[in-house]
Parts: C-alpha cells; sequence; structure tokens
C-alpha cells in the first residue's frame, strides 16, 4: 500500500462512498483500493488521488497475472508485483461491483485497510458501491 496521508488538498476535497443508500464521506486526499481477484485469488491493488477533477488512478499492482488481469506491457515486476502507472483522466466516479466469489473491496490509507461492510458499519454484500470525490 503507497497511499499518501490522509489529508484532502485543498479546501472541501474529500472521498464520497454511496452504497446500499448509505452516503460516507471520508476526509482524504489519497488512498489505496485493494481486493482479491475472483478467478485467480491473488491480489490486486490500485493507488488513487482525490483532485478537483474526480478520482486519478495514479499507480496500479498485480501479484500475478492470468484470467482477465494481465498487466500492461509497461508494467515491471518488483517485489514479487508487477507494477505500473495507468495513463487516464481523472474520472468522476468509480463503480464497485460485488460477486462475493473473492471477499470485499477494502479501502487503506496510513498502513491500515479496512473494508467497505466496515466502513459503512453494515454487510454491503452484493451491493454496488459508487467512489467520486465530494462536492466541496
Amino acid at each position: 500500500m503507497a497511499a499518501a496521508a490522509t489529508r484532502p488538498r485543498g479546501p472541501g476535497l474529500s472521498l464520497c462512498l454511496a452504497s446500499a443508500g448509505i452516503v460516507k464521506t471520508l476526509a482524504l486526499a489519497a488512498f489505496t483500493l485493494a481486493w482479491t481477484h475472483s478467478i485467480e485469488k491473488v491480489e490486486w491493488q490500485e493507488d488513487w488521488r482525490v483532485t478537483r477533477d474526480g478520482l486519478e488512478l495514479v499507480h496500479a499492482r498485480v501479484k500475478g497475472s492470468g484470467a482477465g488481469m494481465e498487466p500492461p506491457p509497461d508494467a515491471r515486476l518488483v517485489d514479487g508485483w508487477f507494477q505500473w502507472q495507468p495513463r487516464r483522466a481523472a474520472m468522476p466516479e468509480v463503480v464497485l461491483g460485488n460477486s462475493g466469489a473473492a471477499g470485499e473491496w477494502r479501502l487503506c490509507t496510513d498502513g491500515h485497510c479496512r473494508t467497505l461492510s466496515e466502513i459503512f458499519g453494515l454487510p454491503i454484500g452484493s451491493n454496488v458501491t459508487t467512489m467520486s470525490a465530494c462536492n466541496p
């Protein structure tokens, strides 16, 4: 996990999570999204930054390859992880589905990870969760 400090970048920037009719606001500027691939059962992690333009994916890594998780050609193997820097514009929102086949999405900051169910305080199950930069 390489997410930076949890202080918002500039006034009013934070992460909004919406699932099961509940909205949670987390005052953070960067985080790591982690999960276990449902088929290959290996760890995948992405480092995100909350910006005025939306959510920016700044770094990705996967602990293996196979079934729909092939690293791109510019990925480098570092300490057992294929790592790369995605090149894409910030996204207004990111939608997370949950098949229930591999455990939950985990959101990590400052070296500590929590499942979405822990963040929301109730089992998320197969509910879709939407992540976005909160409106300042």
